[in-house]
């Protein structure tokens, strides 16, 4: 018996773990107790490792689509068909006509660091990604703010007085943007030190049960909410603005943006009593150290960039910014935004979309627009599709047509090892090896800590000798993608000797805790198997900044004008008796994981929730079947009476739909539910960042009838 210690990258949390191992058998996954971040705290999802690594559906091979059914097909093969296709579609039809998609587990590997290599040379302006799903508004507030896209302040939860939760449930999700790990814990926490909890839901979540308050909301008004408790702050004078240094810029705007947003003007909308509101403004401006957290239902709106701006502001205002209990900064040993110190020019808008002319974001597209790029002929159509780790199928906006468009495109390839929703429509399938197979660093997430803490993890089991680890798989694309024979054989070589390894060691050297000779180097971190803590987050400012005046902006003018169109939703008179949102379970996180056996038995999951009175107007009992319709489909589940969900509210989980024909995922068929995304409207966005919104979209409910 031989114990492996690793992080779980199953989600952000980043959970230490310890793998019980004998003859090469997984006897075993538990939480390391010694791991200095997590301390023994896992969820039930870390045995989804050993699921997928045992699944007889994981793919191991590559797999070409024929008139017959799929075939196994050797590395070459696959590479050539791949390369010499690609290559032709973007000769014949321009290079924006090969399209990239990257999903979200991307971001939990490292070696996606040659992706972003493969995706330059492309030089498509068809890149998409998850982030467009659910996170660009906060990437725009670090961008505008801040300067750089990946400065995103984290709550300093471990030393916070009062931890304010709008639209998250991290006691679900093991927080989001936001890595902290045993969430549950930290709450109670904050209560035994005497402190407070509040959490702005339209459901009372696992999260709200643990709070001293809950306040439903109505979805989408979060923005409001937040206007009225800066209306508050202001016309109180509870404000720290004349405090705040010199380098926060446009303070003078501020008091004018909020005067017409009092109370008592919001509670319709909000649904939140004017009285509530002013009690929960005074707890948290009084409290010692107070922080707001908003993430997925505060992002998914149609206000979502202006709402995380909102959120940044309270922070800032209340005196609870770059301090102690606060919204912080992390400093993490390999540092993204000290390595790039990137500003803000050129990343957001410097061009649009060719269909729906909506904004790119640090060179992607946004993902709502991706089927109408294929469906709408003209200059610039996507032909071809790459999809790496992902299933936008099931999860972006209009699953359906956006189904319709990859099934009508020439040509299809999918580095992944399942065969999913959208990946059966591939034309060939290059499958990576298991997250057990290849070490591990997560070089997003840690920047992302509520504490500052480092831990590399080596392979558990050795590569197949036939298999391929992703940046593999991207570094011979790139190769034979580039067009031009000299610098073709310059990326040979220089891959022959780089791997994305050594640029990780390289970023521990050049990191705040590393120098070029000495310093925490990637040797030092090996040898600490559970991790290193590396201390509480500390104040950065303005160091940390780069604009390039190197202050913050509290007013981008993007942000303040897109108020205007929150202003008209203000008076307008709700037209729809039910709106849609969506849900996680605490086993439940990407769709590939319905297909591990442990995660998905019990009850039944895909059920929507609706509140009693709700149910009894449209005599709905728990378990009938319902018909839900959107302006862009329909589709029947079951329907489940829950009443800590708010009236007026529906909720359907995310990631299900696994009944589609020409899926090979035995368990995933199964229990195959229905996918909220066939309701989601391709068109109801964030207009200023071109985000999807999946919450608050309006819906239609009727029982249907036993025949």
């Amino acid at each position: 018996m031989t114990i492996h210690y690793r992080t779980c990258n199953l989600c952000e949390a980043m959970c230490g773990i310890e793998i019980h191992t004998q003859n090469n058998k997984i006897c075993s996954i538990r939480g390391d107790k010694q791991d200095p971040f997590s301390k023994g705290y896992i969820c039930p999802k870390a045995v989804a490792l050993q699921d997928v690594y045992e699944d007889c559906d994981r793919l191991r091979q590559p797999m070409k689509r024929t008139s017959e059914g799929w075939e196994k097909i050797s590395w070459k093969e696959a590479f050539d068909d791949v390369a010499k296709n690609l290559k032709q579609i973007q000769k014949d039809h321009g290079k924006d006509a090969v399209a990239l998609y990257l999903g979200n587990p991307v971001v939990h590997n490292y070696g996606s660091i040659f992706g972003l290599l493969l995706a330059k040379n492309l030089q498509t302006k068809n890149r998409y990604s998850a982030s467009t799903v659910d996170q660009i508004p906060h990437h725009l507030v670090g961008l505008k703010m801040f300067g750089n896209a990946m400065l995103l302040p984290v709550p300093d939860v471990d030393r916070s007085d009062f931890f304010l939760i709008i639209g998250a449930n991290p006691a679900v999700s093991n927080g989001s943007l936001m890595s902290a790990p045993n969430i549950s814990k930290r709450i109670k926490d904050i209560q035994k030190r005497g402190g407070k909890v509040t959490v702005v839901d339209p459901i009372y979540t696992r999260t709200a049960k643990l709070a001293d308050r809950h306040c439903f909301i109505k979805p989408g008004s979060d923005v409001f909410l937040l206007l009225a408790m800066l209306n508050v702050i202001f016309t109180k004078n509870w404000d720290c603005c004349d405090s705040l240094p010199s380098y926060y810029k446009n303070k003078n705007e501020l008091f004018e943006l909020f005067v017409e947003y009092s109370p008592e003007k919001v509670e319709k909308v909000t649904g939140i009593p004017s009285q509530k509101i002013y009690e929960l403004t005074k707890d948290f401006c009084e409290a010692k150290s107070a922080v707001c957290y908003g993430r997925l239902g505060v992002s998914i709106q149609e206000f979502g960039t202006v709402t995380q701006w909102l959120i940044t502001l309270l922070n800032i205002v209340s005196g609870n910014f770059d301090r102690a209990g606060g919204a912080m900064f992390s400093k993490p040993a390999l540092d993204i935004v000290g390595l790039t110190q990137k500003s803000g020019d050129g990343q957001f808008a410097s061009w649009k979309s060719r269909v729906h002319n909506l904004p790119e974001f640090n060179g992607e597209t946004p993902v709502a627009t991706m089927a109408d790029e294929m469906l709408t002929p003209g200059e610039g159509q996507i032909k071809a599709l790459i999809t790496v780790a992902g299933n936008p199928v099931l999860s972006t906006p209009n699953g359906n047509k956006l189904n319709e468009a990859i099934s009508s495109l020439d040509y299809v390839v999918a580095v992944d090892f399942y065969i999913n929703e959208t990946t059966r429509h591939s034309n060939i399938i290059l499958p990576p090896t298991h997250t057990l197979e290849h070490d591990h660093y997560d070089f997003i997430f840690l920047a992302l800590a509520v504490r500052n803490f480092v831990k590399y993890s080596p392979a558990l089991f050795s590569r197949p000798k036939d298999m391929r680890h992703d940046w593999q798989i991207f570094r011979e694309l790139h190769v034979r993608l580039e067009n031009n024979k000299l610098r073709s054989f310059f990326w040979r070589l220089l891959y022959a000797i780089v791997t994305p390894l050594n640029l990780i060691a390289l970023g521990f050297r050049l990191g705040p805790y590393g120098k070029l000779f000495g310093g925490l180097t990637l040797r030092k971190i090996r040898k600490s198997v559970h991790g290193i803590d590396l201390g509480a987050l500390k104040p950065c400012l303005p160091q940390r900044l780069t604009t390039k005046d190197k202050k913050v902006d509290l007013v981008p003018l993007v942000f303040k004008q897109d108020l205007q169109r929150a202003a008209t939703k203000l008076s307008q008179v709700e037209k729809h008796r039910f709106v849609l949102i969506g849900r996680r379970n605490l086993r439940s996180n990407n769709s590939w994981m319905h297909n591990c056996r442990r995660l998905v038995k019990g009850p039944n999951r895909c059920t929507m929730w609706i509140h009693s009175s709700d149910a009894s107007a449209l005599s709905i009992q728990n378990g009938s079947n319902v018909k839900v319709t959107s302006r862009v489909g329909e589709i029947e589940i079951e329907a489940e009476i829950y009443d800590d969900i708010m009236p007026g509210v529906v909720s359907i989980p995310h990631g299900w739909g696994h009944g589609r024909v020409g899926v090979k995922m035995k368990t995933a068929q199964q229990h195959a539910g229905v996918s909220v995304n066939d309701l989601t409207d391709d068109e109801y966005l964030d207009e200023l960042s071109g985000n999807a919104a999946l919450n608050g979209v309006p819906v239609e409910i009727h029982l249907q009838k036993i025949e």
